[in-house]
């Protein structure tokens, strides 16, 4: 009973906090240095200054700045405004046609930016006023930018993937590996979708406006294609073993430069501007890990995270209904939290729970990475609803209905990585084979 009590109190402390505005960073250290003192009798400030030193000064983490630097510089490169011209010619005999462009166009991003909302808002200011221009149905663009927005938090290099990694002490390197297949699943029941509602209502479809020869196509995503090559070979560096995530992101970082001088877009201010950029995200990604880290070294002094752990086995869960209870609970807390924050405030409580029931903790980072996608297109607070509202003006309760059916279809997605966990862990484990 003193431990549900305990849970209890930290649990309204965090959510007052966090209510009140503070920032997340310090909602959590000032959670843990009350959970010291008050339950336990270690002394708190020489505990914060070990824990927070130790995971700043992690080498995992350097990763995570060379990939968010990475995207800063295609970002200036002009992808997205490129996006459209080298990817439209190759979808006019797909059904949907030139709606395909939201998902095939966000997945690209995704791998440059690794941010849910900067992926849904650069390709919906590209996307939106064209697909509007040439009649395509306003519900589907909607619906479509919102979940393939998403992919952002899946395809690698995921900056949430590293947030995951550093704080369930699991490999970068096998969890970007892990997120290709389910990345792509998703991707394709998107376009599926798309499909199958073109050819359901073929008259909401504008015919095609577009007629190329495979040169002229080749020739219009000439910009595009060295972006593709340029990830396909920070992923395929990876996946082959030949760097590991920390050579590859400074590998991605120098390609990302010389194209960027190629393209002509790099200049002093955009360089500056790429710098100062990831700087103010890593920062305040490092800022987050820190708190996290010492709530989860205090919840381990205060005991509670055993005391949850046997509480689990108690009740005898098999491990679906557990993955049900965690489903549910990643939605709501993502509904007012963004992903990186739901995770690190999540993971030193969940995970002896997740270990208790048996479960792949590689796996379960997929899960959770899908799952908290799922929380950005739920109202009242999905961050991908906010940028789509302002991106187009209209209620965000339309904006959640269009975006329904993409919800519904990373259900399926998590259904389908529950029922065959080999989509999630096929792929590392031949990347551990190789020689």
């Amino acid at each position: 009973m003193d431990q549900l009590v305990q849970s209890i109190l930290l649990i309204v402390l965090l959510l007052a906090f966090l209510a009140g505005g503070f920032w997340v960073a310090l909602s959590l250290l000032a959670i843990g240095l009350f959970g010291i003192a008050m339950f336990s009798g270690a002394p708190p400030g020489i505990v914060m200054a070990t824990t927070v030193w130790g995971s700043s000064a992690s080498w995992t983490l350097t990763a995570l700045p060379l990939f968010i630097w990475m995207g800063e510089i295609l970002f200036r490169t002009k992808l997205s405004e490129d996006m459209f011209q080298g990817l439209a010619p190759w979808l006019t005999r797909l059904p949907g046609r030139l709606l395909h462009v939201n998902v095939l166009g966000c997945t690209v991003f995704a791998a440059v930016s690794g941010s849910s909302a900067a992926t849904a808002m650069t390709i919906g200011k590209m996307s939106i006023p064209e697909l509007s221009r040439r009649g395509y149905d306003e519900r589907l663009i909607i619906g479509s930018l919102a979940g393939s927005g998403t992919l952002g938090l899946l395809i690698p290099p995921s900056i949430i993937m590293i947030v995951y990694g550093v704080s369930a002490e699991v490999s970068i390197v096998q969890l970007f590996i892990a997120g290709v297949f389910p990345g792509a699943m998703l991707a394709g029941l998107f376009m599926g979708y798309i499909a199958l509602w073109a050819v359901i209502f073929p008259d909401r479809t504008p015919p095609a406006d577009i007629k190329m020869s495979f040169l002229e196509k080749v020739y219009s995503s000439r910009r595009l294609i060295p972006v593709i090559l340029l990830i396909m070979l920070v992923i395929g560096s990876i996946y082959q073993g030949w760097a590991t995530a920390t050579e590859a992101a400074a590998c991605g970082v120098a390609g990302a430069l010389i194209l960027s001088l190629v393209m002509g877009s790099l200049t002093w201010r955009s360089f500056l501007d790429s710098l100062l950029g990831a700087t103010r995200s890593s920062c305040m990604i490092a800022f987050i890990l820190a708190g996290a880290a010492f709530l989860s070294v205090a919840m381990g002094y205060t005991g509670l995270p055993r005391t949850l752990a046997e509480w689990i086995r108690e009740l005898q869960l098999s491990p679906y209904m557990l993955l049900v209870a965690l489903t549910l609970f990643f939605i709501v807390l993502g509904c007012f939290l963004d992903g990186i924050s739901v995770v690190v405030l999540t993971v030193a409580i969940i995970l002896p729970m997740v270990q208790a029931a048996g479960i792949d903790l590689l796996w379960f980072g997929i899960y959770v990475v899908l799952v908290v996608e799922m929380s950005q297109i739920t109202p009242p607070v999905g961050f991908n609803l906010f940028v789509l509202q302002g991106l187009t003006g209209r209620n965000i309760l339309y904006i959640a209905y269009a975006a329904l059916p993409f919800f519904l279809l990373m259900v399926v997605a998590v259904a389908m990585i529950t029922i065959f966990p080999e989509i999630v862990t096929w792929l590392p484990a031949q990347a551990t084979m190789r020689p």
